[in-house]
């Protein structure tokens, strides 16, 4: 969660329309438009909301993130059946490769233990488990999935995503406030001109992490064995 107060952001937004006194444009409609602006970050650049914690899970290979999770982004450790427990590692494995290497994979003898992990970014909330997960004394893993923030109740509360995203979301609040009057002269390339801003700024912040990125350094894995315990 950010600190800026999302008055803040509405406020400059509002001066920059010439409508301090929310007249043309009410505040909460202002905030409907941030709102707004903070699952629209997410849906574009789906690190801007990351919900990281331990994920009950279910008897067998299918499991399934929670209802406000928007895309798996890594399920990391197994944390034991209490999911307070570090454990194991849990490795990537792609589909095919699994497949290849134990086809009855899905009816393979079951484990508390999970060892991999198998998703498909066209799935974004479901993922597999290797081995399966048993039908009684499961274990919880720890997942780090991009999830819907939260929205800002009041004006006087702080923005749910970082800081950093204030700017591109007093953007949004822009666009928006132009977009509804877009019938006037100039409203619609106004509203046009502050999108494009929104989206630059998310753009310039998902191309910085790439490059800061320290995963970027590591060889990738090689999970040449998948039933292994090495």
């Amino acid at each position: 969660m950010g600190t800026i107060l999302a008055q803040t952001i509405l406020d400059s937004a509002a001066t920059l329309l010439q409508d301090t006194g929310y007249a043309r444009w009410l505040a909460p409609e202002m905030l409907g438009y941030l709102n707004e602006g903070q699952r629209e970050a997410v849906l574009v650049k789906p690190s801007a909301y990351v919900v990281v914690g331990p994920l009950v899970t279910v008897a067998g290979t299918k499991q399934t993130l929670p209802d406000d999770a928007i895309a798996l982004i890594d399920v990391t450790r197994n944390m034991g059946t209490d999911g307070a427990t570090p454990g194991r590692v849990i490795r990537a494995i792609g589909r095919q490769l699994l497949d290849n290497i134990n086809p009855n994979w899905h009816a393979a003898t079951a484990s508390a233990t999970t060892k991999h992990f198998v998703h498909n970014a066209l799935v974004p909330k479901v993922w597999y488990a290797y081995p399966p997960q048993p039908a009684a004394d499961r274990g919880q893993v720890e997942v780090a999935y991009s999830a819907s923030p939260p929205d800002v109740a009041a004006a006087g509360d702080p923005i749910t995503l970082d800081d950093a995203y204030a700017p591109a979301l007093g953007y949004y609040v822009l666009y928006r406030a132009y977009n509804r009057d877009a019938e006037y002269a100039g409203n619609a390339q106004e509203a046009a001109r502050y999108y494009s801003l929104f989206m630059g700024l998310l753009g310039a912040k998902k191309a910085g992490e790439a490059e800061a990125n320290p995963a970027q350094a590591t060889a990738p894995r090689d999970p040449m064995n998948p039933g292994s315990d090495k």
